[in-house]
């Protein structure tokens, strides 16, 4: 039997990276492909084959599809979208390492992503120049030691279950020597996308330690969460790790109240507690997916109606140089 770890590895690397390969697998209208290379030489088209898996043959407004199909959209410019919107650059207090909210400190661990969105609010963030060789952890975590007002550590990129179990577990494990961290969060798109990745070399180093283990999940849509993401959950939550979701609302995908109501209830039986509903940051690239104020606040009653009060996400927006995410506010004005 191929061990799990060499699963999720090989499921990383065999990716569909190729429009064409992508439209001929789902049986798409062959007039998506030209659209599709044009946007995909801006930002790759990545996405593993057992999400692939998921989505809905020969239709091209599948939810999970839209995620991750490129188009024309993306290179249409729009007014306030930018490359940077929200502020990661003005936050980096040294190569890899952001600090925008007290009492936290978020250490870009990888620029490797498994899956592609989007939609993503880092598609032109500058990688090359800013994840830390390995001898640079050193020196932030020596800034994380010398400042005792951070009480939690947030492992994010990219996405830092990208990298293998050795690599995270040293990097952890001089976290853990830090006296006054309290907890580690790590926010990964991968139990989603590659549920192989929760093997047994992961569970190993997450069910160990002094740190409280906080893992933040992103789930778009309630069919993302099939059988292998609940058995990858079950695993995560008996190694004792906190489970959360955050979704990022996108028109077209889960714009509507029956998804959001849905995908909440699901999480719930998987174990994972609905935690922040995002308006799109606006990157340069994701106009199309942008949902309007009004329709953002129809969602917000609907699910208030429809759900108990623990399963309403916080619907909120991240905004540059602010101290903590905004809440929406259905009568207020956002810019």
């Amino acid at each position: 039997m191929i061990p799990r770890s060499a699963d999720w590895k090989n499921a990383l690397a065999t990716a569909v990276r190729d429009p064409a390969e992508l439209i001929a697998l789902l049986d798409l209208p062959r007039d998506l492909l030209t659209p599709a290379r044009r946007a995909a030489t801006q930002f790759p088209l990545r996405v593993p084959r057992g999400y692939l898996a998921r989505m809905r043959r020969g239709d091209p407004d599948d939810p999970l599809l839209r995620q991750v199909l490129p188009l024309d959209a993306e290179g249409r410019p729009a007014p306030g979208f930018l490359p940077d919107p929200v502020g990661d650059a003005d936050a980096a207090v040294q190569p890899g390492v952001l600090q925008k909210y007290a009492g936290r400190v978020l250490l870009v661990a990888t620029g490797a992503c498994a899956v592609h969105c989007r939609y993503c609010f880092r598609r032109h963030f500058p990688y090359d120049e800013s994840e830390p060789a390995r001898g640079r952890w050193d020196e932030a975590l020596e800034g994380v030691a010398g400042d005792p007002t951070i009480h939690e550590v947030i492992l994010s990129g990219g996405d830092p279950l990208a990298l293998d179990d050795g690599r995270l577990g040293r990097l952890v494990a001089a976290v853990e020597c830090i006296p006054h961290v309290e907890r580690l969060r790590i926010h990964s798109r991968l139990p989603v996308v590659l549920p192989e990745r929760v093997d047994d070399g992961l569970l190993e180093w997450l069910g160990s330690g002094r740190l409280r283990k906080v893992m933040v999940i992103h789930a778009n849509h309630p069919r993302e969460l099939d059988a292998t993401v609940a058995d990858a959950a079950g695993r995560l939550a008996r190694a004792g790790v906190v489970l959360l979701n955050q979704t990022v609302l996108l028109r077209g995908v889960n714009d509507d109240p029956e998804a959001l109501c849905e995908l909440s209830e699901r999480l719930f039986a998987i174990g994972v507690l609905p935690y922040y509903l995002h308006l799109l940051d606006r990157v340069a690239g994701a106009a199309h997916f942008e949902v309007t104020a009004d329709r953002t606040a129809m969602l917000l009653e609907a699910m208030r109606c429809n759900l108990p009060g623990y399963l309403v996400p916080r619907v909120v927006r991240e905004r540059a140089g602010a101290g903590y995410k905004l809440p929406f506010e259905p009568h207020a004005v956002h810019d």
